[in-house]
C-alpha cells in the first residue's frame, strides 16, 4: 500500500509512473475481454442462423454502456479491441507493459485501418516489436511513424482512404465554458486551409482594437451568416426559462436547446435582441411542471407518430438522447414500448433518441421501459441482451424561485425566429 505521507517527491513521481502503467495494462485487459465478448456473441448468433452482416448489432452500445461511454465511443472501443487482439499483437504487448498509453495505441490502430490484415501486421511489427524504440515518442511522432509505414506498404489504400474521408465532412457544436461554444468543422485539407487563410487574411488587414483571434472569429460568423457578427443570429432557437428569470430578474439559469444551461442574464439578452430586431419574431409557449421535483407534466396522443407539439415537449424535457452516457442530439421521438406492442404515443412512453440508439433498441434482446413517479420524475430503464440494467432520468427544467401558485407550475418556452436574409 503506497503511503502518501511517507513518500518523498521522487517516490510520488515513481507512483505516478506506476499508476500510468497500471492504467495501460487495464486498457489491454479490457481489450482482451472485449474481443472475447465479440467472439462469444458472433458464435452464438451464427449458431442461431443470423447472417454475418446482421451479427453484432447493438454490441457497440452494450460496450459503451459497460464503459459508461456513448454508443459512438463504444463502437470505437469495439474496433480498437478486435484490431489489437486479432491483428496487432506487438501493439497490444506494448500497451500491456505500459510502453504505450491507450490513446497512443488507438492512434496506431487508426492509422493502420485502411491496410489489409497482412500489411497491418507488418506495420505492427515494424513500429512496436522493439518496445525500447517507443520511448520518448509523443502523439505526433507515433502518428507520423504509423502513417509513413502505412503509405510505404500500400500507398493506394492510403490515397483511397483520403478520398473517402471527404464524404465525412461535417459541422458539430459542443458547449464551452462561460456561455461559449466550440464549433468544429471537418473539411478536406485544401478547404480547411483555405477557410483558415481567409480568416487570417482578414486579421492581417484589420486594425480596430480587436485581437487577431476576435477578428478571425467575427469574420467566420459574418461570412457564414451574411450579417455582422454582433447582429442576432439568423436561426430559430428554443430557450426554456422560468417566468421569474424572464420577468423578475432572478438568476436561475435558462436552458438553450442543443447547447445546455446558460446564465439568466445572457438568456434575457437573447430575448431582448430578438424583440428589438423588427426582422425577428418571438413566440411564447408555456410548459407546466409539478411543484416539488420540477418535472414537466405529460401530454398524450392516440396517433402512431408523435404530433409536433408532443415531440417538441419530449425534446425539451429530455435535452439529448436518453440512452445513458449518450449525449447525441435528439433525431427521433421514439416509443419506449413499441407501438406495435400497444405502446401508447404519450410523453410517458416517449423518449428522445438519436438515430443510432433508436435502431439499436430494436435489436433482439433489448428492452426499454419507462416509469413516471407521482411527483412527475421520468425515468427510462434499458435492459441489454446480457441482462444488464441501466437507467437515465430526464433532467429537471429550470426551477422558479418564487413559489406562488401562479408561477410554480409555469415555464415559458421562448422560440426565437429571426428573419433570414436572402
Amino acid at each position: 500500500m503506497f503511503d502518501l505521507l511517507e513518500a518523498d517527491e521522487a517516490g510520488l513521481v515513481d507512483e505516478i509512473a506506476r499508476l500510468e502503467r497500471v492504467k495501460a495494462a487495464a486498457a489491454a485487459a479490457q481489450a482482451r475481454v472485449t474481443a472475447a465478448l465479440v467472439q462469444r456473441r458472433r458464435a452464438a448468433e451464427a449458431a442461431a442462423g443470423i447472417p454475418r452482416r446482421k451479427q453484432l448489432r447493438g454490441l457497440a452500445s452494450e460496450v459503451g454502456l459497460a464503459r459508461r461511454d456513448s454508443p459512438h465511443r463504444g463502437g470505437r472501443h469495439l474496433g480498437f479491441a478486435t484490431a489489437l487482439v486479432f491483428e496487432m499483437p506487438y501493439t497490444l504487448a506494448a500497451l500491456e507493459c505500459g510502453a504505450l498509453s491507450e490513446w497512443r495505441a488507438t492512434l496506431i490502430v487508426r492509422e493502420s485501418a485502411c491496410l489489409s490484415i497482412e500489411d497491418r501486421r507488418t506495420l505492427d511489427a515494424e513500429l512496436c516489436a522493439d518496445i525500447a524504440g517507443l520511448a520518448g515518442m509523443g502523439d505526433k511522432r507515433i502518428t507520423a511513424a504509423a502513417k509513413t509505414i502505412a503509405y510505404r506498404l500500400d500507398p493506394q489504400a492510403v490515397v483511397e482512404r483520403a478520398a473517402k474521408a471527404a464524404a465525412e465532412r461535417t459541422v458539430t457544436i459542443r458547449p464551452a465554458p462561460d456561455a461559449m461554444a466550440y464549433l468544429t468543422v471537418l473539411l478536406p485539407v485544401a478547404q480547411g486551409v483555405g477557410v483558415y487563410a481567409a480568416c487570417k487574411r482578414a486579421a492581417d488587414t484589420t486594425f480596430d482594437g480587436r485581437t487577431r483571434g476576435q477578428i478571425m472569429a467575427d469574420t467566420l460568423v459574418e461570412r457564414v451568416t451574411g450579417r455582422p457578427a454582433e447582429a442576432p443570429t439568423d436561426i430559430a432557437v428554443n430557450l426554456v426559462l422560468t417566468d421569474d428569470t424572464l420577468l423578475a430578474g432572478h438568476p436561475e439559469p435558462a436552458h438553450l436547446d442543443n447547447y445546455g444551461p446558460i446564465p439568466a442574464a445572457i438568456a434575457r439578452q437573447l430575448i431582448t435582441h430578438a424583440v428589438a430586431d423588427q426582422r425577428s419574431k418571438t413566440t411564447l409557449r408555456r410548459l407546466y411542471r409539478r411543484p416539488a421535483p420540477g418535472a414537466l407534466i405529460a401530454m398524450e396522443s392516440r396517433a402512431r407518430h408523435f404530433p409536433t407539439t408532443l415531440a417538441r415537449f419530449i425534446t425539451l424535457r429530455d435535452h439529448t438522447c436518453r440512452t445513458p452516457y449518450c449525449n447525441a442530439p435528439i433525431r427521433h421521438t421514439d416509443h419506449a414500448q413499441p407501438h406495435h406492442h400497444r405502446g401508447p404515443t404519450s410523453a410517458h412512453n416517449g423518449l428522445g433518441a438519436c438515430e443510432h440508439c433508436n435502431y439499436t433498441k430494436e435489436s433482439p434482446g433489448w428492452q426499454v421501459t419507462t416509469t413516471t413517479t407521482e411527483n412527475g420524475t421520468h425515468t427510462a430503464q434499458f435492459i441489454t441482451p446480457t441482462g444488464h440494467h441501466y437507467h437515465s432520468t430526464a433532467p429537471p427544467p429550470p426551477t422558479p424561485k418564487t413559489l406562488t401558485l401562479s408561477r410554480i407550475a409555469t415555464h415559458i418556452t421562448i422560440n426565437l425566429h429571426p428573419y433570414k436574409a436572402a
